[in-house]
Order: structure tokens, then C-alpha cells, then sequence
């Protein structure tokens, strides 16, 4: 793999782990680890603690696939990988495993 080649997945990497780390501390840490804290304070008349474990998880983790998009969206820009508007999802797929363009 070249150098270039090498750096986008560093990057690549480097972004899901990081979402990674916020989901599991949302998850985890605000659900589980934090959960009697949190419970001190009310949200939608339900404590906070209780909403994490059952909503708001799930409502970090659909924001964090948009990040991820949006963020992978300018990663590809920034290394020259980026799709083109104009090539079709069937050609464009196929050619590139095939190793033809």
C-alpha cells in the first residue's frame, strides 16, 4: 500500500474508533457506570439516567452514523477517493472490485 494509501485508513480508523469511544461511553457510561448520578437531574419528566439507558443512546448512535457519513464524505474528498455524481451505484461497485475503470 502506498504512503497516501496508508494515511487514508489511518484516518479512516482513527474515526470510528473515536465514534466508537463516544458511543460506548454514552451507552455504557451514562446507562450503566453513571447511571445514580444522572438520576439526580429529570428529562421529559423522566431521570436522566433511566432516558439514556432507553433513548437516548439509541439518539447519540443515529447521529454518530451522520457523522460518520458527513466525516467520511470530506475524508474521501480530502484523499481523491470520493464517488463521482455522474457513475451509476451498479457499474461503479462492479468496476472497482474488478479492477477495472
Amino acid at each position: 500500500m502506498s504512503d497516501q494509501e496508508n494515511a487514508y485508513w489511518r484516518a479512516n480508523i482513527r474515526l470510528m474508533l473515536s465514534l466508537l469511544f463516544v458511543w460506548f461511553v454514552v451507552s455504557f457510561g451514562c446507562g450503566i457506570l453513571f447511571l445514580d448520578f444522572l438520576n439526580q437531574f429529570q428529562l421529559f419528566g423522566f431521570k436522566l439516567g433511566f432516558w439514556f439507558s432507553q433513548q437516548g443512546s439509541i439518539f447519540v448512535f443515529v447521529c454518530l452514523i451522520f457523522i460518520y457519513t458527513w466525516r467520511m464524505n470530506h475524508l474521501d474528498k480530502v484523499f481523491g477517493v470520493e464517488e463521482s455524481d455522474n457513475e451509476s451505484p451498479q457499474t461503479g461497485a462492479a468496476d472497482s472490485i474488478d479492477g477495472e475503470s
